[in-house]
């Protein structure tokens, strides 16, 4: 089983038993509102059984479990390219809200960044972040990653229309 630390934040593969805990930080509003519709809301134990189930079927791993203090408190992944973006993954994913502000999801970042460049042979990563969703764009300046663009007026969510703003860091920087 893949693991990687810093010695307080963790990105591991996931374990059948994190299905509860998924549901049940995934089902909030406060988390499904910063991601794609894509992402189910309302948020239920089988939708964390069909998640798990398709993460741990993926090899190499490409989408791993965070934990903090060795408790399970979200997920991030990387979406490889296929094709002329094979070097490229987009990186994507959610911390539950009692965790937030804690620098937790700087370091998780990190350590992925690291997986993909060094284990996935990446040269760029990026992903594009709903304008309003401050906390994530301060988290990937924090690890180096670079606004290249905002696309306006790109987003439509709840019935709002927002900016999109894309970041990326490559692994030359």
């Amino acid at each position: 089983m893949l693991r990687f630390d810093d010695g307080e934040v963790a990105i591991r593969e996931f374990l059948p038993e994190d299905k509860f805990r998924l549901a049940e930080l995934a089902n909030n509003t406060k988390v499904s509102d910063n991601l794609r519709d894509g992402f189910p809301s309302p948020y239920t134990v089988a939708d964390a059984i069909q998640f798990i189930d398709m993460c741990l079927k993926t090899r190499p791993p490409q989408v791993f479990a965070i934990e903090y203090k060795g408790e399970y408190v979200g997920n991030i992944g990387l979406n490889k390219g296929d094709d002329v973006y094979a070097k490229s993954a987009e990186i994507g994913y959610f911390l539950g809200e009692p965790y937030w502000n804690k620098g937790i999801m700087t370091k998780a970042v990190r350590l992925i960044c690291g997986y993909g460049f060094i284990s996935l042979g990446i040269v760029r990563i990026f992903t594009g972040v709903f304008s309003y969703n401050i906390g994530s764009q301060k988290v990937l300046e924090k690890c180096g990653f670079i606004k290249e663009a905002i696309f306006k007026d790109a987003i439509f969510k709840n019935g709002k229309i927002c900016d999109e703003v894309r970041y990326a860091k490559l692994l030359s920087q």
